[in-house]
C-alpha cells in the first residue's frame, strides 16, 4: 500500500484538532424564504452508531482501510472497536444546515470553486466542496424529503441520495475515516452498517446488498451554477465549526490522480485505462431506470448536448462547466453521479463509457 502523506495534512490537520464553535464574520446572511438560515446547535448525536459486524460483508473487509491520520492505515480486519470508535469523531459530519443566498455565496466564492448542485421544490441549492473538504457528509430534509449530501474529496464524488431504503427505514449517516478503493466508506447510525459512496450500497454488516436511491444532482462551477441558479442558495460556512473554509486544499489534487497517484488505492489492483483517472464523468444507473447495467459520460469530452439510447432507455446529457445535468428527451432529470473515472468503475466494474450523438 502506497503512503501518500500529502492527503493527510489535506482532509484534517488532525483529529479533532478544530473546535467545534460557531464561525461569525459579522455579517448576518438575509432571509431566505423556505429555507433555514439561523442556526441551532447542530443535532449531532453524542453517541456513536452500533459497532460494525463484520460477519456479514459484500466487500472483504481487508480491503476498506481506515485512515488513521498519523501517516498509516489500518484494514477494518485488523481493526479493534477502540480504533473505529476513535476514528469515528474524526470527520465532523453536517447535521439540518442552514442556508446564505446568493450573494452571501458570492461574497466568498470565485467562479471557479466547485460546488455540488441539486433543486427540489422550485429551489436551487448549492453545497461548495470548500465546505465538504471538511464534512463530506450532509444529513438534511429538503422539499419534505430526507436526503444525504455526500462528497469524497479523494474520488471528487459528489452524490445526493434518498435516506430511506425502500422498506421506509430512515438512515442518518456519518462518515467512518475508511475508504474502500479510495472512496469515502460511510457509516449509519441506526444499525451501524457500512455503505461504499460512490456505489451507494452496503458493504458491511446487516444492511449489506441494500442500495441508496440517487437523487439528480451535478458538480459544477461556481459561476456556471450561478448563471444557470442566480435565485440559488448556498451551504453557509456558519456549520457551528471553525474551519478555514476559504481554502481549497484539494485545488491541485486532480493532478496527481491523473498520473495515477491515488492514496488508498491498493497497488495490487490495476487502473482501467480507457480514461484517465482523473477524468470526470457522470454515472447513471440504468437499472434504477428500468434498464439494464451502468454507463459513464465523460463530459469533458463533450462539445455541447448528447442523446443517448441505451436499451429502452433514452437520455439527454448536457454538460456545463465541470459536470452535466442528466435529463430524459422531455426534460424529466434523472438521477445521477459524478466522480473521477477511477472511483467509477472501482464501484462499477463493468461500466460502459459512452459517448452518446450530439444533438442538432
Amino acid at each position: 500500500m502506497r503512503r501518500w502523506f500529502l492527503v493527510f495534512g489535506l482532509v484534517v490537520a488532525a483529529c479533532g484538532a478544530d473546535s467545534p464553535t460557531a464561525e461569525t464574520d459579522g455579517n448576518a446572511p438575509p432571509p431566505i424564504e423556505a429555507v433555514p438560515t439561523e442556526r441551532s446547535d447542530p443535532p449531532a448525536p453524542a453517541s456513536i452508531p452500533p459497532d460494525v459486524d463484520t460477519s456479514t460483508f459484500s466487500v472483504d473487509p481487508s480491503e476498506i482501510l481506515f485512515d488513521t491520520f498519523d501517516g498509516g492505515s489500518v484494514p477494518l480486519s485488523e481493526s479493534d472497536e477502540q480504533l473505529r470508535s476513535r476514528l469515528f469523531v474524526c470527520i465532523d459530519t453536517l447535521y439540518d444546515p442552514i442556508y446564505t443566498d446568493a450573494a452571501g455565496g458570492g461574497a466568498w466564492l470565485q467562479d471557479d470553486d466547485v460546488v455540488l448542485g441539486y433543486v427540489a421544490g422550485g429551489i436551487a441549492y448549492a453545497y461548495p466542496t470548500k465546505i465538504l473538504n471538511f464534512h463530506e457528509i450532509v444529513n438534511t430534509e429538503i422539499d419534505d424529503l430526507p436526503v444525504l449530501v455526500s462528497y469524497c474529496p479523494l474520488c471528487r464524488s459528489g452524490i445526493v441520495y434518498d435516506r430511506r431504503l425502500p422498506d421506509g427505514q430512515l438512515l442518518t449517516f456519518s462518515n467512518t475515516s475508511a475508504l474502500v478503493e479510495a472512496d469515502m466508506v460511510m457509516v449509519d447510525r441506526e444499525t451501524g452498517s457500512y455503505w461504499w459512496q460512490v456505489l451507494g450500497e452496503g458493504i458491511v454488516g446487516p444492511l449489506t446488498g441494500t442500495a441508496l436511491t440517487p437523487l439528480a444532482s451535478q458538480m459544477a462551477t461556481w459561476g456556471d451554477w450561478l448563471e444557470r441558479h442566480p435565485e440559488t442558495v448556498v451551504l453557509s460556512r456558519d456549520t457551528g465549526f471553525e474551519r478555514r473554509y476559504e481554502v481549497d486544499r484539494f485545488s491541485t489534487y486532480a493532478e496527481r490522480v491523473a498520473v495515477g497517484d491515488v492514496p488508498f488505492h491498493p497497488d495490487e489492483i490495476d487502473l482501467d485505462d480507457r480514461l484517465l483517472p482523473s477524468e470526470p464523468v457522470v454515472i447513471v444507473d440504468l437499472t434504477a431506470l428500468g434498464g439494464d447495467g451502468v454507463v459513464a459520460y465523460p463530459t469533458e469530452l463533450f462539445d455541447g448536448p448528447v442523446e443517448d439510447r441505451v436499451g429502452e432507455i433514452e437520455l439527454l446529457i448536457t454538460p456545463h462547466e465541470l459536470g452535466a445535468t442528466v435529463t430524459a428527451p422531455d426534460g424529466d432529470p434523472l438521477p445521477s453521479r459524478s466522480s473521477f473515472w477511477f472511483a467509477a468503475v472501482g464501484a462499477f466494474p463493468e461500466i460502459e463509457v459512452r459517448t452518446g450523438t450530439p444533438t442538432s
